[in-house]
């Protein structure tokens, strides 16, 4: 009896323990020169204060170059995985995904092009100016066990059929890599709502605003254009769930810092929960 009492204790904390995970996709826009009072420097320290003050665990990002993620590594409490689009190293703009170190343990990770060769930089389809990458971990939540996948992607601006393959690609992608896993899909899809893109993974996925316990919170888009004057325009960004996943809030944020948005792009963010 004794013995029996003790594994109760030994087990209880991964048999209770509940998942409960701020995930967020964040288009960071590019370190470009020419952004004249949106340049990164004058928004970094702005994006900091956003993903420290709203405690993100878990977050995908987009378009960032190695100099501006080495910048938010200065936030000191998450991990990252992911390589730069154009050589699979660090040339290019990423889709790294980071995570809270004392929180999830890194088990994989890789990264594919959208792509008809996904194992190789390369260009994707119809698309004309860049290479497109996503990338991928299973990582494991230290408190409870549970293991999960998440997988984050940046697709073309100009290729409709680019988005299109880039879509189905990420769908074979994701069911392969998480198997029976709970599984997120976050990014720019650079596709609306009426997309062929949107559809292919929302038939495979759940769109998490969709779904969401309580309201969503926010505008609908999530494109400022870094115009603090005009109400943002397109929703391109999303995070896309396996069953697995409960929506406890959706949002998409809209702060600002003296009537400048740290990015061209909106945060979405969500409060997410392992159904049990």
């Amino acid at each position: 009896m004794r013995r029996f009492a003790l594994l109760l204790l030994l087990f209880a904390p991964f048999a209770f323990a509940q998942v409960d995970l701020n995930v967020a996709t964040y288009n960071l826009r590019y370190d470009n020169p020419n952004d004249g009072k949106n340049v990164w420097p004058a928004r970094r320290d702005a994006m900091r204060a956003l993903v420290r003050y709203h405690d993100f665990d878990l977050w995908g990002t987009q378009e960032g170059l190695e100099n501006q993620l080495k910048d938010l590594d200065a936030l000191g409490d998450y991990a990252r995985v992911g390589v730069g689009r154009d050589d699979g190293k660090d040339a290019g703009e990423h889709s790294a995904i980071f995570y809270r170190s004392a929180r999830l343990a890194l088990e994989d990770h890789g990264d594919f092009w959208l792509s008809a060769t996904p194992d190789k930089p390369s260009m994707g389809w119809d698309a004309r100016c860049c290479k497109r990458i996503a990338t991928w971990a299973r990582l494991r939540d230290k408190p409870s066990g549970q293991v999960f996948v998440v997988l984050n992607a940046h697709f073309d601006h100009e290729g409709e059929i680019a988005r299109r393959e880039s879509a189905q690609l990420l769908v074979q992608r994701g069911r392969a890599l998480a198997g029976s896993l709970p599984l997120i899909v976050m990014g720019d899809f650079n596709s609306t709502p009426d997309s062929t893109a949107f559809a292919t993974v929302n038939a495979a996925l759940r769109d998490a605003k969709s779904i969401s316990l309580t309201p969503p919170y926010g505008p609908a888009a999530t494109f400022n254009d870094f115009d603090v004057a005009k109400p943002a325009r397109e929703r391109i960004d999303y995070i896309f769930l396996s069953p697995q996943w409960q929506v406890l809030r959706y949002a998409v944020l809209t702060d600002s810092v003296e009537a400048r948005y740290p990015s061209d792009h909106f945060p979405v963010v969500t409060r997410l929960r392992l159904a049990k």
